[in-house]
């Protein structure tokens, strides 16, 4: 991976990681099936959006014979 700026990190570039982590696991317990796509604009992440499939399972109540 190559950085166009410095590799090291101020303390407000670690808590905004911090920050980013801590919502991206939240929106992962949250989530039971399915994804998690994060957007990153100029090397900053400017959104994280969640999918979630909600599946009905039913049986058919009228068998064929």
């Amino acid at each position: 991976m190559s950085l166009t700026k410095s590799n090291v990190l101020t303390e407000s570039d670690s808590e905004i990681l911090k920050a980013i982590a801590h919502a991206i696991a939240l929106v992962q317990q949250q989530t039971g099936y399915g994804s998690i796509e994060i957007t990153v604009h100029d090397g900053r992440v400017t959104q994280i959006e969640r999918r979630e499939k909600v599946r009905f399972e039913h049986k058919n109540s009228l068998s064929k014979k």
